[in-house]
């Protein structure tokens, strides 16, 4: 069946290292969601947010990943353990499909080391079938 609301839509993520939860499994694989107003009044109502405001960006992170890998719920205290490189491409990530439209993101070959753009997959949005 199509998605009839085009308004919920999902960006699908892979981190570069992956987040380590404490049983040692890597998470890598994620979905992350558009931000709305209400996500950004919650994290300025946040209490770590207002002790330390650079902690909101991985408020907001808990509120519009929707899945990463196996794990039950993403948390600001899971999101700690973060590689500051996966943190980092999840704020580009998250800048580009909110701020700026765009539908391809800059990646680096694990291999080869090339840069290229990579499109990005909305989930939801596939074309039914018969």
């Amino acid at each position: 069946m199509p998605n009839k609301n085009p308004l919920q839509t999902e960006f699908k993520f892979s981190l570069p290292r992956g987040l380590v939860d404490d049983g040692g499994k890597i998470h890598s694989q994620g979905f992350m969601r558009l931000a709305t107003a209400k996500d950004e009044i919650y994290v300025q109502k946040y209490s770590l947010v207002q002790d330390n405001p650079a902690y909101g960006f991985l408020v907001m992170l808990s509120l519009v990943i929707t899945s990463l890998g196996d794990l039950s719920e993403v948390t600001p205290e899971k999101l700690e353990n973060l590689f500051t490189y996966d943190l980092a491409y999840l704020r580009e990530f998250y800048n580009r499909i909110n701020q700026q439209g765009i539908a391809s993101i800059l990646v680096k070959c694990p291999r080869c080391s090339n840069d290229f753009n990579v499109e990005l997959e909305l989930s939801g949005e596939s074309k039914a079938t018969p």
